[in-house]
């Protein structure tokens, strides 16, 4: 098995699980529309590609609307849904064991890096990071490719067989083979086996056991 020595962690569905906290923001901006939403489970796909897509591509928004269905997300966002989620069981533990043995973590999300921050500080994960990259809150950086290609060029990482990108939908996967760098897909999280598979994992990895036994 290839040892890495950057890894690069997914926030949402790979660190912690933020689907209470997304799906209400999300219906929080659909109602802005006069979109009801039910059953919140129903938006779970929302949950890791760039919100100005999903809203294009599950409710056919211009992109005038989908800018402004992203604000009102946000709106809610900052105020109450940046904290309802929580950390998956065993990640901290996997986080900080990672960093003990010399491993460079970084965080490579599609979240503003502003809230990102604000979820590690709040998780007590922020010492465990030596970087961390999201999205502008201008619209910069909004594919995962450009994500992981900012953290290479900002941190002067060429020697691309050390660097893994772990997370659990195909954004992430398509992103690190976009920039040819190695994935590992989780189950964990929102994404399904079919979906890692045939986005081209390198790994897939069932639970945080066994992503453990991938990078330590």
């Amino acid at each position: 098995m290839k040892q890495y020595k950057y890894l690069l962690f997914d926030l949402d569905g790979t660190i912690t699980d933020s689907e209470t906290g997304i799906t209400r923001c999300v219906a929080y901006a659909l109602n802005y529309f006069g979109i009801q939403v039910n059953d919140l489970r129903e938006l779970s796909p929302f949950i890791g590609p760039p919100l100005l897509d999903s809203f294009k591509d599950f409710y056919n928004f211009t992109d005038e609307q989908a800018t402004v269905a992203v604000a009102k997300y946000r709106e809610r966002y900052a105020d109450k849904g940046i904290l309802e989620n929580e950390l998956y069981p065993g990640i901290k533990e996997l986080l900080a064991d990672a960093q003990k043995n010399g491993k460079t973590v970084i965080l490579a999300t599609s979240k503003p890096e502003i809230f990102a921050k604000r979820i590690l500080d709040h998780f007590g994960l922020s010492d465990y990071f030596s970087f961390v990259a999201g999205s502008g809150l201008d619209g910069s950086l909004h594919t995962k490719t450009d994500v992981i290609n900012y953290i290479l060029q900002s941190n002067q990482i060429t020697n691309l067989e050390s660097v893994v990108m772990i997370g659990d939908r195909k954004h992430d996967i398509i992103g690190a083979k976009n920039v040819g760098i190695d994935s590992i897909g989780v189950l964990y999280g929102f994404g399904d086996y079919k979906e890692l598979s045939d986005a081209g994992a390198d790994h897939i990895a069932e639970d945080i056991p066994a992503l453990r036994k991938l990078l330590l």
